[in-house]
């Protein structure tokens, strides 16, 4: 059975080269100081894939704590008691 190999996307060809430049230390951020932050190097490949016209899907926002709200809605409802 053969394999059909997969040709690279464009968003893939871009992040790989940007990669290749943050490892020789060539990458360089908008203010033109060396990236030194992987996670930069990233963000900064996908955004030059975006501008390039590649499908990149947007970061996700982040999501509010859902455990506050639980909090307040299983606490426990005192009920008025009866003086005598």
């Amino acid at each position: 059975m053969a394999t059909k190999k997969k040709s690279a996307t464009k968003s893939n060809r871009k992040v790989a080269k940007v990669m290749r430049e943050y490892k020789h230390g060539d990458l360089k951020s908008a203010g033109r100081a060396p990236v030194k932050s992987r996670k930069q190097a990233i963000a900064i490949a996908l955004n030059e894939a975006r501008e390039a016209g590649a499908k990149v899907p947007r970061k996700k926002a982040a999501t509010k704590k859902k455990s506050a709200a639980r909090k307040k809605s299983t606490a426990r409802k005192t009920t008025a008691r009866k003086r005598s």
